[in-house]
C-alpha cells in the first residue's frame, strides 16, 4: 500500500508539474491580440484591468520563486504573505508593459519549473509556514502555483469578452 501511495503522489506531481509549465502558454495564448484601450478596461470598480491581472500574475510568479527556494533549502522557513492590492496599487500596475510582464512570467515559470522538475518526491513533502494560512507543504505550493494562471486566465478571457461587448454596444 505504501509503494502504491508512493507512486500514485509522483504521477500526481508530475501531472502538476506539466500544468505547471503550460501556465506560461496558457498566460501568453489569453493575452494574444490584447493591444490598447482592451488593456485598461475595467467592467465595473474595484475590479481589475488586463494589464494588471498580467502584473499581478508575473509579481506572485516572482513571489512564488522565493517561496518554492525557501522551502527547498530551509527547515521550516517562514513565508511571508503579500498585500497583492498594495502591489496593485504601489508597483506601478496600471502602467506595465504586458509584453515585458508575460515575458517576466514566462522566464521565472521557466526557472521554477526546471527547479522543482529535478527535485525528488520526498521534496514535496518539506514545509514551510505561511504567515497566515500556517503550516504549507511544498506539494501545496505547487498545487497553488499550478492553478493561479489557470484561474487567472480565464479571468483575462472574461475581461477580453467584457470588453468587446462593451466596445459593440458603444458602436451602436
Amino acid at each position: 500500500h505504501e509503494l502504491r501511495g508512493l507512486l500514485l503522489n509522483m504521477s500526481e506531481i508530475t501531472d502538476l508539474l506539466e500544468r505547471f509549465r503550460r501556465g506560461a502558454e496558457l498566460l501568453a495564448m489569453s493575452m494574444t491580440g490584447a493591444a490598447g484601450a482592451e488593456l485598461d478596461f475595467v467592467p465595473e470598480p474595484g475590479k481589475w484591468s488586463v494589464r494588471q491581472v498580467v502584473c499581478h500574475l508575473a509579481d506572485a510568479e516572482i513571489a512564488g520563486a522565493m517561496r518554492f527556494r525557501q522551502i527547498v533549502a530551509e527547515d521550516r522557513p517562514t513565508i511571508q504573505a503579500f498585500d497583492e492590492k498594495a502591489w496593485a496599487a504601489n508597483l506601478d500596475y496600471g502602467k506595465r508593459k504586458p509584453s515585458r510582464v508575460i515575458e517576466t512570467f514566462r522566464i521565472i515559470r521557466g526557472e521554477n519549473y526546471e527547479l522543482l522538475k529535478s527535485l525528488p518526491e520526498e521534496a514535496f513533502e518539506r514545509v514551510g509556514i505561511h504567515s497566515v494560512r500556517g503550516p504549507m507543504t511544498l506539494l501545496e505550493w505547487l498545487k497553488i502555483y499550478t492553478n493561479h494562471p489557470e484561474k487567472h486566465t480565464g479571468q483575462l478571457r472574461g475581461l477580453r469578452a467584457a470588453y468587446k461587448e462593451f466596445k459593440a454596444k458603444a458602436a451602436s
